[in-house]
């Protein structure tokens, strides 16, 4: 099959149907080949179980962004909630809110631990670690140690799999950026409201806000939403293709991308363009003319981190109403528990049940990606139960959703990997657009992808690179320097672009690629 003014889009995520969207309101052909059989929407799609819905990994429609917060709006007009956002810390048998509250973790903690905690943050603020390079550094820099110990390390490990030694300072930047206990205590003693959407977000500090949005039966809705629409436009999906190579064919100027169907059947589409949100080290090692070794050789060091959710359904005992709970006990495997039903009450079939997902990260392979259903389930009784939020008696039905490659590891030598990649890319590879969490190989959120693949879209557009997607920061803005500090923010969305003229603060711009 050949078009070669369309697109091929590798991934039907929240990149890979932004850019689809987008590329098909302006009249550009694109084909969308998603790997899973059933679902759109990648690691934010809803997945269904005998009425109940859930999402995997909990997500929040939240964002600095105007642009981002528009395209959900007209993507989803008329079925988004105002959702309160509450989550909490298990730690010691005891539950904290999360963001902390000052005068409860004084009472938990007790009067010497907290003094300690205390004395801790303001030993970090006269002597922080220089340059911090690793998580532990970071943290600690921003909350002290004695906070970090009880508050971070062990729920960060379950996370990881790893030391917090062994885990960049960059993934701290990202995910806590502009937290400090200071602000979280400012924020207890003098909480503002989380500003209603189309209003000025620039100032909020995503951590700490206390209202979202959310579509009545999960994220998944707002995908289902765009690949109709894609669909209307005359944009084709295929469900059930694992892509298996990208050729490049540098005197047509072309890419060939190779496809298997579930019966592994093999088909080919001919494009100008390739948009790809599949993870960095597949995509490297399918491409051809074959890159390099050494570029090879960065891509297979990068690595994965994979989850499951052991989804309980359960008599409503009103034991909790978070969104979720951070658990940071070390004698239980589950790293969080999300309540659906706090969610949305529509995501639970049965107004008199509930539903919870017990949340394990593993590593694709191992003891616990590699147990049977019935056996995840049986521990993920246990483990509710020892925690206090359910009596097993209560709980009446369970299955497992296993997710691959969730979270893109941020070890100490992956920018260097990524940088490697970049620039053979860059060089030999015309027409090759990265976009989204495991494309780039950021952990970043769902507005972040949709942005880079945004600004992808107006790239393809424009038949030239106008914007360099790589300086999309964690906050969904694009920010490109010029002289004496001054900066451009320059955004995207679906009705064209804006150029705001904005002095970009360094702390900012965490997170973009080095």
């Amino acid at each position: 099959m050949t078009n070669p003014n369309s697109v091929a889009i590798i991934g039907a995520g929240p990149a890979g149907l932004t850019a689809g969207y987008l590329l098909s309101k302006e009249n550009v052909p694109v084909t969308i080949l998603e790997a899973d059989p059933v679902y759109v929407g990648g690691i934010a799609r809803t997945a269904k179980y005998k009425g109940y819905h859930f999402d995997i990994g909990g997500h929040r429609f939240f964002s600095k962004s105007k642009e981002v917060e528009d395209l959900w709006t007209e993507l989803l007009p008329n079925d988004m909630l105002d959702r309160p956002r509450s989550s909490r810390i298990f730690y010691r048998d005891a539950f904290f809110s999360y963001p902390l509250k000052a005068g409860e973790a004084l009472k938990k903690l007790g009067i010497f631990e907290s003094t300690r905690c205390v004395l801790s943050y303001l030993k970090a603020r006269v002597l922080p670690v220089k340059n911090p390079k690793n998580f532990e550094d970071w943290v600690s820099n921003q909350f002290g140690k004695r906070l970090f110990n009880i508050f971070f390390k062990t729920y960060t490990e379950k996370v990881w799999g790893m030391s917090c030694k062994d885990i960049s300072a960059d993934w701290a930047a990202q995910r806590i950026k502009g937290l400090s206990l200071a602000s979280a205590i400012w924020n207890a003693l003098f909480k503002k409201k989380t500003p209603a959407a189309g209003a000025d977000k620039s100032n909020v500090i995503k951590t700490l806000i206390d209202t979202f949005r959310y579509p009545r039966r999960g994220p998944g809705m707002m995908w289902d939403a765009a690949a109709d629409k894609i669909k209307e436009m005359g944009g084709e999906i295929e469900m059930g293709m694992k892509v298996v190579a990208c050729h490049y064919d540098a005197e047509s100027k072309l890419w060939t991308t190779t496809y298997q169907d579930k019966d592994g059947n093999k088909h080919s589409i001919e494009t100008k363009h390739v948009i790809s949100s599949a993870p960095m080290k597949q995509l490297v090692n399918g491409i051809t003319p074959r890159m390099p070794e050494h570029v090879i050789k960065a891509a297979d060091s990068l690595k994965y981190r994979d989850f499951l959710t052991v989804v309980l359904i359960l008599k409503d005992r009103n034991a909790f109403d978070d969104n979720w709970i951070y658990i940071h006990d070390p004698s239980v495997k589950v790293g969080r528990v999300q309540n659906f039903k706090s969610w949305s009450p529509e995501m639970v079939a049965d107004p008199s049940m509930t539903c919870y997902g017990l949340e394990y990260f593993c590593f694709e392979g191992d003891g616990l990606w590699t147990s049977s259903d019935a056996d995840l389930i049986e521990q993920a009784k246990r483990e509710l139960a020892k925690i206090g939020l359910a009596k097993p008696e209560d709980i009446v039905d369970g299955t497992v959703v296993r997710q691959p490659k969730a979270y893109p590891v941020y070890d100490d030598d992956y920018s260097k990997h990524v940088n490697t990649i970049r620039e053979e890319l860059d060089k030999n590879y015309p027409n090759l657009h990265l976009v989204g969490r495991n494309g780039m190989h950021k952990y970043n959120n769902q507005d972040h992808a949709m942005m880079t693949a945004m600004l992808c879209a107006k790239n393809i557009v424009a038949g030239e690179q106008v914007f360099d997607l790589w300086e999309v920061n964690q906050d969904a803005e694009y920010h490109e320097a010029g002289k004496a500090g001054d900066q451009q923010q320059i955004t995207s969305g679906a009705t064209g672009l804006r150029m705001v003229p904005t002095r970009v603060k360094e702390e900012e711009k965490v997170g973009a690629a080095s």
